[in-house]
């Protein structure tokens, strides 16, 4: 984490976010401090007047009709965290943590909060020193805010729980000792601002986004890569097939296609005496497929992006009129709904690669050796990674469903519809890793079926994907221990190596 970013509360694009997700280090636009501050004081003021104002001097949820004393208010804040921290399953992982805790800072940096300047320097702190919160990943149902997972967080800022430094997990107490800070000691409506919101959610939708965009573009390749290896036809990306229709997402990814293939000699090789009129949908359908696919991502992203810069605790404070009005903020549906649209999306990018595989090892369909080779019966070939694949994609599927269409009443039925957000889009990092490894999994059959006709060359981009994975893995001959192919396919996939090309000459795939 060697660079720095800085963070401007209500304002920060997607392209930021993705480098917090990455592991940038962040500071908070110094400008916020001065709205933070005013919220403060209007806390301050309320507590002074002594009438109830939810979150401030009430219990919580549906306890809101207790009145707490001015004595006891540090008490109520700190008892909530505690209380709230009710967490289940293994940790999160640290970079969805790190991204959760950016969502968080600059929400409460907004002035909309009611905390104090020194409880936001915290948060950046430890930001900026790598304590990460012990966070169990379970616990959410996406309303009333996140507020198990964020209890946890919370709890680590007043000096309890756990967190990892470094990598290395200890107590909260021993975290804050070694980066020289202190525990707080939380003020009026502090603990609620802290716990209450939607970053859990936003966090994982986020990192979600952005592993499918990668594995978006890498199917683009693969995709072409597989038209090639099966000797199909590039006309189904005609621009006039796809501006006829209008779609957008279409229109693009045809487009990505139409410059993945361009100038490639095997393409030229059977343009005049096609076998197939048509090819399996699987090939010529990708447009409509991907293009659909493109769209809802992208749909998803304004969500995301809109999302990661409001506030969407409760009771929200107003300082223009020194009002705390309690709404609804915290119920995370735009953020399921996100996370469904994505769910959707990455299940049929996998789906149709797996079928350009099965495609690609039937020779009946193909016209190439029987599982991709050379000497089919002795060797298997790629007859089980095609099975693998079909294995993924078949979970990813039941991951699908939707999340957002379920909801069970909470809190004693004051809180009765939640959203479900949480575990909506705590999927999508194992749904894009599904899809990751079938996408690998294309990537070594496309690269093995264009093998087949040497001496003939793909398009100067399609050749320079090949060369990327065969300076890797070479051609498979006779059967190998395949594993270790696969993972190298797969990391190739993950890390965005194989849409290179993409990123300078169609950025209208870039999400």
């Amino acid at each position: 984490m060697n660079s720095s970013l800085v963070l401007r509360p209500g304002h920060v694009p997607l392209a930021q976010w993705r480098q917090v997700y990455r592991g940038v280090n962040v500071h908070l636009d110094e400008s916020a401090q001065a709205a933070v501050l005013r919220s403060a004081q209007v806390v301050e003021a309320i507590v002074a007047k002594g009438e109830p104002v939810y979150g401030i001097n009430t219990g919580f949820g549906k306890l809101a009709s207790v009145r707490i004393e001015r004595e006891d208010l540090e008490t109520l804040q700190r008892n909530i965290v505690l209380s709230h921290a009710a967490g289940v399953g293994e940790p999160m992982p640290a970079n969805v943590v790190r991204l959760m805790m950016a969502l968080k800072l600059t929400s409460l940096a907004q002035g909309a909060s009611g905390i104090r300047p020194q409880t936001l320097a915290l948060l950046e702190a430890m930001l900026q020193k790598d304590i990460v919160p012990v966070v169990p990943c379970q616990g959410s149902v996406g309303a009333s805010g996140d507020l198990a997972p964020l209890s946890h967080l919370a709890s680590v800022m007043i000096g309890v729980g756990e967190a990892f430094v470094g990598g290395v997990r200890m107590p909260a107490e021993q975290a804050f000792n070694q980066a020289g800070l202190e525990p707080l000691v939380l003020g009026a409506k502090e603990g609620l601002a802290l716990l209450n919101g939607t970053q859990y959610s936003t966090a994982y939708a986020l990192a979600g986004l952005f592993e499918i965009e990668t594995v978006f573009q890498a199917a683009l390749v693969t995709g072409a890569l597989s038209v090639e290896a099966a000797k199909g036809s590039d006309t189904p990306f005609d621009p006039r097939i796809h501006a006829i229709r209008g779609q957008r997402g279409q229109i693009a990814t045809a487009a990505a296609l139409r410059t993945l293939m361009a100038g490639s000699a095997i393409r030229e090789s059977h343009r005049d005496n096609d076998v197939r009129v048509q090819d399996p949908y699987c090939l010529r359908c990708q447009p409509q497929v991907m293009g659909a696919a493109f769209d809802v991502i992208r749909q998803a992203a304004t969500t995301l992006e809109i999302e990661a810069n409001g506030v969407s605790d409760n009771p929200l404070v107003f300082t223009d009129t020194g009002e705390a009005l309690s709404g609804g903020n915290f119920h995370a549906e735009p953020v399921a709904f996100a996370a469904d649209m994505l769910a959707m999306a990455i299940c049929e990018i996998g789906s149709i690669s797996e079928r350009r595989v099965a495609m690609l090892v039937d020779p009946a369909l193909s016209g190439l050796p029987a599982f991709l080779t050379p000497k089919p019966g002795l060797n298997s070939g790629f007859m089980i990674p095609q099975v693998t694949a079909a294995a993924l994609v078949s979970e990813n599927k039941q991951r699908a469903y939707p999340a957002s269409v379920d909801s069970i009443p909470t809190s004693a039925n004051q809180e009765d519809h939640v959203s479900m957000a949480a575990h909506g889009a705590r999927r999508l990092l194992a749904m894009a890793e599904n899809a990751a490894n079938v996408i690998g999994i294309e990537l070594l059959a496309a690269a093995q079926g264009c093998d087949f006709h040497a001496p003939l060359r793909s398009s100067e981009a399609l050749e320079k994907v090949r060369a990327t994975l065969r300076a890797q893995v070479p051609t498979l001959q006779d059967d190998r221990y395949f594993h270790p192919d696969m993972v190298i396919a797969t990391g190739l996939v993950r890390s965005g190596a194989l849409a290179v090309g993409l990123h300078s000459v169609l950025p209208q795939v870039e999400i």
